[in-house]
């Protein structure tokens, strides 16, 4: 026997399992499995503490913002970490809410779209430039955009035009809005330069 031979037998067998592990669960009877708990969740969402009490510890943080706290700002978009539609900051730093789970935030700040702007209802300046370009179609990807594009600026990628593509490149905006994004990222650059 070669070792091709032994490799293609491998192969051969992974699948037998593969298809085996996939097809067993389906044929066993099903009995009730109670979900995992981990006692209350208290999260800091926008300054405010939350008590969300003995929620799923598999819950995400995207549905614990939109289904249990009402904060349909962050958005749902593929739920799989690929369009950023649901981009928030947890302790200054963007995260994926739909990766991230809710336990995970626990004991850290977040804020969503609806902390950004300041108390007395002044845009942030990425909301304003936002709309002084016109960086928005839908405005379904915005929120996401608009979280990523303050961090982009934060964390100091936001030097050229080619910069801000580059780290931009986790939101997409399917109306292509992509333009008006750059320049309203720039636009705060430009502002936060002149102060």
């Amino acid at each position: 026997m070669t070792d091709e031979d032994r490799l293609e037998l491998n192969r051969r067998e992974a699948v037998a399992a593969g298809t085996a592990a996939a097809i067993l669960p389906a044929l066993m009877p099903t009995a009730a499995v109670a979900a995992p708990t981990g006692g209350d969740l208290v999260l800091q969402i926008n300054g405010a503490r939350h008590d969300l009490g003995g929620l799923d510890p598999r819950t995400t943080l995207l549905d614990a913002l939109r289904e249990h706290l009402g904060l349909s700002g962050t958005k749902k978009g593929c739920d799989h970490g690929q369009c950023g539609a649901c981009t928030v900051h947890v302790d200054g730093r963007r995260v994926l809410s739909c990766l991230t789970l809710g336990r995970q935030a626990e004991g850290r700040a977040v804020t969503t779209i609806e902390g950004v702007a300041s108390v007395d209802g002044r845009l942030h300046p990425m909301q304003q430039a936002f709309l002084d370009h016109d960086a928005l179609q839908c405005g379904y990807c915005t929120p996401g955009q608009i979280m990523s594009a303050i961090a982009c600026v934060e964390e100091g990628h936001a030097h050229t035009a080619e910069d801000i593509r580059e780290y931009m490149s986790g939101n997409l905006c399917r109306c292509g809005a992509y333009v008006g994004i750059v320049a309203a990222i720039e636009q705060v650059v430009a502002q936060e330069r002149a102060v």
